[in-house]
């Protein structure tokens, strides 16, 4: 059985996507984020980054309980469990690796920054973080197009764990400045993926979790993007 920590983050659906398409049961446990649940001591204790998602699983390497943090390394993790999405060839398996790493050290990061910037950092003062923020995810969705010019998905023939950790980040492409009609490569992939019955399972469990995230205090917030009082700086 796989404990998941949860919310309703990009990062978060990658898993929920895992685990449908694996059909590895599991069990559900949602921290919110909003309210500071990271933080509490038990949550710090499995990732001591503070950040979801995580999972245990009670049946890990010997046969004994394991937690793993980071949602690529999850990924990765799921994927060796099953033998499912990465493949074993080692030259194969490092074209999934490499489009894996793009996202998680790529889009992740710089769709990020720019979701924060143009949702919820303050407006004055902000044009050079936009510009900077929004030029990174236009070339990295044309970078994206380029690959799936020349490839079915992001490692070649075969969808993969790449895929699953890119996808939930492109949902919101209209918002992140990038039209589909523009982009008829992405428009190809994101619509085969997106029909699978286990991504629209695991979009439907997301769908359905509650947050705090619309009545959070500034306070909260603060504390959730660490700034104001939290503020290291």
């Amino acid at each position: 059985m796989i404990d998941l920590y949860a919310l309703t983050s990009p990062n978060v659906q990658k898993i929920y996507i895992m685990l449908e398409e694996t059909k590895l049961p599991y069990r559900e446990h949602f921290v919110d984020v909003w309210k500071g649940e990271q933080y509490n001591p038990d949550f710090v204790k499995l990732n001591p980054n503070s950040k979801i998602p995580v999972i245990v699983d009670s049946d890990g390497p010997a046969g004994k309980p394991y937690t793993v943090a980071e949602s690529g390394a999850i990924l990765m993790y799921l994927a060796e469990k099953t033998g499912k999405f990465l493949p074993a060839d080692m030259a194969k398996k490092y074209d999934v690796l490499q489009w894996l790493f793009f996202q998680t050290s790529g889009v992740g990061p710089m769709f990020g920054q720019f979701t924060h910037f143009k949702l919820f950092a303050p407006k004055e003062g902000n044009a050079y973080s936009m510009t900077r923020y929004q030029t990174e995810v236009k070339r990295l969705y044309e970078v994206m197009e380029k690959r799936l010019a020349q490839a079915p998905y992001l490692a070649g023939a075969d969808y993969s764990i790449a895929d699953i950790a890119a996808f939930p980040w492109t949902r919101n492409h209209d918002v992140q400045g990038v039209k589909w009609e523009d982009n008829p490569n992405l428009a190809r992939w994101f619509k085969a993926i997106d029909e699978r019955p286990a991504v629209k399972a695991a979009l439907a469990k997301v769908g359905a979790i509650k947050s705090n995230r619309d009545t959070a205090t500034d306070d909260q917030k603060d504390r959730f993007f660490n700034r104001g009082r939290y503020a290291r700086a």
